[in-house]
């Protein structure tokens, strides 16, 4: 790390850990002059040339640790995003499915009304006599009664007519009352998806704030640091033998998802995209699999909620490795130990270690 930027590293890792800042550049940690002291050693001056840099490796953990722990939290919230989305657009389908209910059922009750109008006035045009009375005026009795029995139908039909009418129009008023129950409900993940909107972005912002802070060999370094650890947990893993009886055969299906997934190798990630130019991680997984043909949650937690879950000793290319305890990331797994996953922001998506994060569990979209 550079002498001149040890103020700037030191300033973004205050975030998550107390660190010393030097008052002025190239004076020392400790407070007040230091004492004339004697020449030092060849061991000591081994040891006091070995502390910066020790010293800055820690500081940029540090960095890398705040800098998961923003990520996350953006991820996350891109989830609440998505679900939200979701939702809101299942609502708006309701809603427009209400509404041509709503609108047919006034056409028709339009026409209910104008047919009892009309069986109304052919009523006021009979005079309204009872039947007894058109008897007795009736010059043909014969013709009268085939009447009657005409009149009877009539009545029937009219009295059908009227319950018909209630029954649109008690329909009517339980399709706006449901699209009244949807609206508010539309709202409220309008205004879900705004507060995750927000929050997103000012993880995001926080986290490029803290990365722009860094000198470039510091950036390169910190690239180093998370490779570093991304092999000492995929090595871990792997040590534990859980892969040793794994990778059974994938499906057609998932042989599809898979051959979809990793042809988007490379494209950059976007929270809230699924394609075809970016992706988020269940952006990604949800579209891989709808290019097998099969239909999955938009989001990991719901992918981890609604899919049937396996063992990870029984995972197989196409199943999901869902990850953190929270359900917040998703790769989908192409075999020999390796997921292919849109990672976060600023990078694009790639191939990992299955094991290079905390598993939470696998699931699987297709049968068998």
């Amino acid at each position: 790390m550079a002498r001149g930027k040890r103020g700037l590293i030191s300033v973004a890792v205050t975030v998550v850990c107390a660190v010393t800042v030097l008052a002025v550049p190239g004076t020392a940690f400790a407070a007040g002059a230091p004492e004339p002291a004697p020449a030092p050693t060849p061991s000591a001056s081994a040891s006091a040339s070995a502390s910066p840099a020790a010293g800055t490796d820690r500081e940029l953990e540090a960095v890398r640790e705040r800098l998961d722990t923003l990520y996350r939290e953006a991820a996350s919230a891109t989830d609440a995003y998505n679900a939200a989305e979701e939702k809101a657009k299942e609502q708006s389908r309701q809603l427009a499915e209400l509404a041509k209910k709503i609108a047919e059922g006034k056409e028709k009750l339009a026409d209910l009304k104008a047919r009892a109008g009309a069986a109304a006035r052919a009523h006021y045009r009979s005079g309204g006599l009872p039947p007894e009375a058109r008897l007795v005026l009736s010059d043909d009795p014969g013709a009268f009664l085939d009447g009657t029995g005409r009149v009877l139908q009539g009545q029937r039909a009219t009295k059908h007519l009227i319950d018909e009418t209630k029954r649109t129009q008690q329909d009517l008023e339980q399709y706006s009352a449901d699209a009244a129950s949807h609206w508010k409900k539309l709202e409220a993940n309008r205004k879900a998806k705004a507060a995750a909107r927000k929050k997103i972005e000012k993880q995001i912002a926080q986290a490029e704030k803290l990365e722009s802070e860094l000198e470039k060999e510091e950036k390169e370094r910190l690239a180093e640091l998370e490779r570093a650890a991304a092999r000492k947990a995929q090595d871990d893993w792997l040590g534990t033998g859980v892969l040793d009886d794994a990778d059974g055969p994938a499906t057609t299906a998932g042989e599809q998802a898979v051959k979809y997934a990793t042809a988007q190798i490379g494209k950059p990630y976007e929270w809230g995209a699924e394609g075809p130019g970016s992706y988020d991680c269940s952006g990604l997984t949800s579209q891989a699999w709808a290019s097998a043909g099969r239909v999955i949650p938009r989001t990991s937690q719901e992918q981890w909620k609604q899919l049937r879950r396996v063992d990870v000793t029984d995972m197989r290319p196409g199943d999901l490795v869902i990850y953190f305890d929270d359900a917040s990331h998703v790769g989908l797994y192409v075999g020999d130990g390796t997921i292919v996953h849109a990672p976060r922001p600023g990078r694009d998506i790639t191939l990992a270690g299955a094991g290079s994060m905390p598993i939470l569990g696998v699931v699987r979209p297709d049968a068998g």
